[in-house]
């Protein structure tokens, strides 16, 4: 059991790190791409997402 708790231990800090607000906005922003691309807005993707990635580094710097 000690082994699945440092594993699932490991992994909540590798992707969470130091902000809960990053990673949850990363993952937003996989999803939403993904939705976009199988909705056949493959265009729309391209432009909205790096919109939306860099308001969460912005938000999340300011917020500091």
């Amino acid at each position: 059991m000690k082994y699945l708790t440092g594993f699932a231990a490991f992994w909540w800090d590798f992707i969470v790190g130091d902000s809960i607000a990053l990673a949850i906005g990363g993952v937003g922003v996989l999803v939403l791409g993904a939705l976009l691309v199988r909705s056949g807005y493959p265009g729309v993707a391209e432009i909205t997402l790096p919109v939306i990635v860099m308001s969460t580094l912005v938000a999340s710097l300011v917020r500091r």
